[in-house]
């Protein structure tokens, strides 16, 4: 009888959490989930785009030659980018991109400086996986 009077606890026990867990409510919508993780998809994207476009210039080429780095090494390094880093260097690159796009030749230190920082970071973003 006491064992028939355990299992009988243990079963309504069950019943009285199941619909409890069953009845869980979501504090996110799930389409409003998916279009949030969607839209960083697409942020970080961009910002890898824009990278990838201050690499292909050919001015940063000719940088990279002359200082030996090799472009394909960061270029493969741009999707290893993650987080505050890859906003951070997609800013810088757009940057570069529009000074050198725009033709000023009062930002050619800065450009150049800001290309070697980012070659440089990524490469170091390679070395430390």
């Amino acid at each position: 009888m006491r064992i028939v009077r355990r299992s009988l606890a243990v079963l309504l026990a069950t019943l009285m959490v199941a619909p409890a867990a069953h009845a869980q409510t979501h504090v996110v919508d799930r389409t409003a989930l998916a279009q949030a993780v969607q839209e960083r998809v697409s942020r970080d994207q961009a910002d890898r785009d824009a990278i990838l476009a201050l690499l292909a210039r050919t001015e940063v080429r000719q940088i990279a030659a002359r200082t030996g780095l090799s472009l394909e090494t960061a270029q493969a390094a741009v999707s290893t980018l993650q987080g505050q880093e890859l906003t951070d260097l997609a800013s810088q690159a757009r940057q570069a991109n529009d000074d050198l796009a725009g033709g000023a030749s009062t930002v050619t230190i800065s450009t150049t400086t800001i290309i070697i920082v980012l070659l440089v970071i990524i490469l170091i973003v390679l070395i430390a996986d």
